[in-house]
């Protein structure tokens, strides 16, 4: 009796297992059939980042999650009721002052005074949290978290944004790829991006030279491909560090390239050119129009300095207000707002950026003297990315794109909108050429690497007019002329003149030199090599341009 009923038990318990067993499969098909199938599971949770990668168009890591500590105040750390630190509030507010240079000493002493539990520092690196726990006050904990890091630091923060405390992407790719970057399923796929990190660092690094030899207090620049829309390095300057954002940084997290628009002065003559010629009102590169004093509805269009009659070549060489004014008069101011129009002058830029600012633009029929002022880069405002997009077309053949901070696959190119003739294309890289070789350009050009671009130096808009003291100094260019590939743009906010720059503030002096020491630093970067040999034909214009006969070689 004793022996059936021991049977009777295991029997009982063998039945148990097996009917384990068989729910516990039933879970797993169920799981796997099922469309949440690991996305609930703590396994994934466990082995998961939080937040995908973002990348540069070569791999390299940009965004990436990093386990990190977070500074938290327990004031009930050492029981309900007792003090919540061994020390004064401010004896521990100088100790982390010492860890943390940019802390408010004041206000974190007030808040250690109080009762509340609170942050007091995210994105704490392990070196700084040996350094807090050195302090001895239990009250200062540090939590691990997996947090947002970004490896470069500040390099390319206005393309890249930061993610806030609630998880969630603010401003930049990491807004526009939130849900992208959330996605569970494609966590472990990175995020391409057509910026390339080292073009990105050099820029910034002669942006941040250029602002500092002319005390400016900005500035702006952009590189373009100018056949695909690519963005392979966008600054802002001064920048921010999305790895410490805090009140002091808050500020220069406005992007001047897309949010920001400039009255950007002769860099709009080229295209006015341009549509002068696609017209057929400027046929003849040889023909002479007078720089006089051009009075028109009350008011006297002048340029800086006399130079007499000017052809087309001399006159953007020259930059002449006057003779940018005649050619307007030519084609007709509807013609030239039709051409700004298609150029995508009239909308906010063409980016995939949250931030993009709108232009001044004037609505309605554009009278003669509003078409002259906008032929010369007055009376209408517009971002920096318009104008690297506006030059793209100028040079590729014709094509305008948008602009882009996605990598795109070979062929994946948009088709875009023909603005110009391939022919007039071909006609703009003879002139933006000559502009470097023989006029205000000169320092712009790198040798071998056949720049051609056009300085522009408006005064910023004030009460009651321009200010005289005030510039935005811009120098757009491409390269190589031959066969163009990339836009350069490089601005300056307000620039000073110093010895750096003979005490002039124009473009010529401030921006151009940025784009002349860039050029040779991104162009093997970018396989464009160096070559002495090659450049684009100029020989039609050169009997045109005294300057030109008179320089080496020119025979």
């Amino acid at each position: 009796m004793a022996l059936l009923t021991a049977k009777q038990r295991v029997l009982w318990v063998a039945c148990g297992f097996l009917v384990i067993a068989a729910l516990a499969l039933l879970r797993i098909g169920y799981i796997g059939a099922s469309d949440r199938a690991l996305a609930v599971t703590p396994f994934d949770e466990a082995l998961l980042p939080p937040r995908g990668e973002i990348v540069d168009r070569n791999g390299a890591p940009l965004a990436r999650a990093f386990p990190a500590y977070s500074l938290w105040f327990n004031p009930d750390a050492l029981g309900e009721g007792e003090p919540a630190l061994v020390r004064t509030p401010a004896e521990v507010a100088r100790a982390l002052k010492a860890i943390f240079s940019d802390l408010d000493e004041a206000k974190v002493a007030r808040q250690l005074a109080g009762r509340k539990g609170l942050y007091l520092r995210k994105r704490v690196m392990p070196e700084e949290a040996n350094r807090v726990l050195a302090i001895g006050e239990l009250a200062l904990e540090m939590p691990e978290e997996i947090d947002r890091h970004y490896p470069q630091g500040p390099m390319g923060a206005h393309i890249l944004g930061y993610v806030g405390a609630d998880g969630r992407g603010r401003i930049g790719m990491e807004q526009v790829l939130d849900e992208r970057l959330r996605d569970r399923e494609r966590l472990m796929e990175p995020a391409s991006l057509s910026v390339d990190l080292r073009v990105q660092g050099a820029l910034e690094d002669e942006l941040y030279r250029g602002m500092r030899l002319v005390n400016a207090v900005g500035a702006a620049g952009i590189i373009l491909d100018v056949d695909t829309g690519e963005v392979l390095a966008l600054a802002s300057l001064p920048s921010f560090d999305p790895n410490r954002i805090n009140d002091a940084n808050v500020g220069y997290m406005f992007n001047r390239v897309t949010n920001q628009v400039y009255e950007l002065g002769s860099t709009f003559k080229p295209l006015t050119v341009a549509a002068g010629i696609d017209a057929g009102t400027i046929r003849d590169m040889g023909r002479r129009y007078s720089s006089s004093p051009f009075p028109i509805g009350g008011f006297t269009i002048k340029d800086l300095k006399p130079h007499g009659d000017l052809n087309t070549p001399e006159m953007l060489m020259y930059s002449s207000n006057v003779v940018t004014a005649h050619m307007v008069r030519d084609m007709g101011a509807e013609r030239l707002k039709k051409v700004m129009a298609d150029l995508g002058m009239n909308e906010r830029p063409a980016i995939e950026l949250p931030a993009r600012g709108f232009p001044l633009w004037r609505r309605g029929e554009w009278e003669l003297l509003t078409g002259m002022t906008v032929g010369y880069g007055h009376g209408i405002a517009v971002t920096p990315l318009h104008l690297a997009q506006a030059y793209a077309a100028m040079v590729n053949g014709g094509i305008w794109r948008p602009a882009t901070v996605h990598k795109l696959a070979p062929g994946a190119a948009p088709r875009g909108r023909r603005v110009f003739k391939a022919s007039t294309s071909a006609r703009m890289r003879q002139l933006l050429r000559t502009i470097t070789l023989f006029g205000t350009g000169k320092k712009a050009d790198a040798p071998g690497y056949r720049v051609g671009g056009k300085t522009g130096s408006a005064e910023k808009p004030s009460a009651g007019g321009y200010a005289k003291t005030s510039l935005v100094s811009t120098f757009a260019a491409a390269f190589p002329m031959d066969r163009p590939r990339y836009v350069v743009i490089a601005m300056l906010d307000e620039p000073k003149g110093t010895a750096a720059s003979a005490f002039q503030r124009t473009a010529g002096w401030t921006a151009a030199p940025i784009v002349g020491r860039l050029v040779p630093r991104v162009g093997p970067m970018l396989g464009v090599l160096p070559d002495d040999n090659r450049d684009v034909d100029i020989s039609d214009l050169v009997p045109l341009i005294p300057a030109a006969q008179k320089a080496p070689g020119a025979e």
